[in-house]
């Protein structure tokens, strides 16, 4: 039987003759190991260390590191395991939690990684890239979109949750802060918080059209800031900074000592009058100052290839490139090439794609103008609808009184079957996340289902 405390359970082997001897570890939240521990008969609980010694004499009990307690497991990640798991148990759910696109990876893309896997690239490469794809995105940010940009600024990363973690390895530590406007994406302030900083929540409103102002940044602004963390296209908001609004915000900046991080990877996902810019072209001498993050995964679904990258000053990208070389090392070699293929190759399914969620949008938009007390800033790009559901706290919905954004889309997939993420965990209470990254039969019967909920 297991042993559990502190999160950590060990497991006990009983064979007949001989002393009892570990027969495997498993570590976690201690709420989320006993979850795991339920599908064994009786189990032993301990409350102390003391008692996991007199279990086990002589050997040495491993516990986490303080750091454990900095992250916890992402709540978009969790919600979708969660539709999975009563997905497997034959619960008909509709699934609107993962932002990942529902499109397979284009023709063109997928043949490239067979020839590259043929020519026998399937090895070791320069842990921050091959040189054709950063060349090939020099040339991109040159010349398409007006930063002058060098392949030695480049660093090629296993996604870019990978890049931004690089980012903020290479430049913040213990004691520094970085700013982050809320709502954010959930990973932001659990990857600060692993560098020793302090993530700074600047809360913004709805009816600021969830956009921070060079105000509000310079308030929060103290000499301990280190950076600033800006998403445009936004997740989850899908709000979009128009150019006047990201200059003043980079004048602002420039007042400061600050950096800049620009998650910009939903770039070419945008919507009507809306059209993305690069922080870091906006002002002589921000590029000096800015990382610019972005990759293959939104634009040309290709979530699992894992390619991500970063734009930074050499310094920076060369410190970057060495802690992935003793971290990862190289990203997949295969995906390498399949994203040198994306990026070189032609746009025609990105338009396609495109297009696709541009009706999908259309079409959730007006779904939630029926939808009873739910209000929403129309995304202007990305693939989200970020809903005010706090009209309906205090009731009771699917035998359950819904106090926050958790119970609330806890209770919407137990009652509904209608998968979406808490506003909580992107730092604003109130909300839900839907993703449209999916077909309009779907959304329509997921906006039926949602419809009937709210009704009561």
């Amino acid at each position: 039987m297991p042993i559990i405390l502190n999160g950590l359970a060990i497991f006990r082997r009983e064979d007949r003759g001989r002393p009892p001897r570990i027969a495997g570890v498993v570590t976690g939240p201690t709420v989320l190991v006993r979850l795991v521990m339920r599908i064994f008969e009786g189990i032993e609980v301990h409350p102390g260390v003391r008692d996991a010694r007199d279990e086990f004499e002589g050997v040495m009990v491993l516990t986490l590191a303080e750091r454990s307690s900095l992250i916890a497991p992402s709540a978009t990640l969790a919600m979708a395991g969660e539709a999975k798991r009563l997905k497997s148990e034959g619960v008909d759910v509709l699934d609107f939690a993962l932002g990942e696109p529902d499109f397979n990876t284009p023709e063109n893309i997928q043949e490239a990684a067979i020839r590259a896997m043929k020519a026998g690239h399937t090895h070791y490469t320069p842990p921050a890239g091959i040189p054709e794809l950063k060349q090939a995105l020099a040339e991109h940010y040159t010349k398409k979109i007006g930063l002058p940009t060098q392949p030695a600024q480049i660093l090629i990363s296993n996604g870019a949750k990978h890049s931004i973690h690089n980012a903020l390895m290479a430049v913040c530590g213990p004691g520094d802060e970085v700013i982050i406007p809320a709502p954010y994406w959930v990973s932001y302030a659990d990857l600060v918080k692993l560098t020793g900083a302090v993530p700074v929540v600047v809360e913004t409103t709805e009816e600021e059209g969830f956009k921070l102002s060079p105000e509000k940044f310079l308030a929060a602004v103290t000499p301990r800031t280190r950076l600033l963390m800006i998403n445009s296209p936004s997740n989850p908001t899908g709000v979009v900074y128009d150019r006047a609004e990201l200059e003043a915000l980079a004048d602002a900046v420039l007042t400061t000592k600050a950096g800049v991080l620009s998650d910009e990877i939903y770039e070419q996902l945008t919507y009507g009058d809306a059209k993305p810019t690069c922080f870091a072209t906006l002002r002589p001498g921000l590029a000096e100052r800015t990382i610019t993050i972005s990759g293959v995964s939104k634009t040309y679904a290709m979530t699992g290839w894992r390619i991500g990258w970063a734009i930074a000053p050499a310094p920076v990208a060369k410190f970057m490139g060495d802690l992935q070389s003793q971290e990862t090392s190289n990203p997949c070699s295969v995906s390498q090439y399949a994203a040198l293929e994306a990026v070189v190759g032609p746009q025609d399914s990105v338009r396609a794609m495109l297009g696709e969620f541009t009706k999908r949008r259309a079409y959730v938009l007006e779904r939630i103008e029926r939808l009873p007390g739910v209000t929403c800033v129309p995304p202007g790009g990305a693939f989200y609808a970020f809903m005010n559901v706090s009209s309906h706290f205090g009731r009771t919905l699917g035998g359950r009184k819904i106090e926050d954004s958790t119970s609330f889309c806890v209770t919407a997939l137990a009652s509904a079957h209608v998968a979406m993420v808490m506003g909580s965990a992107f730092g604003t209470e109130g909300y839900a996340r839907l993703s449209f990254a999916t077909d309009l039969k779907t959304l329509e019967r997921g906006f039926d289902a949602l419809e009937g909920f709210l009704k009561g």
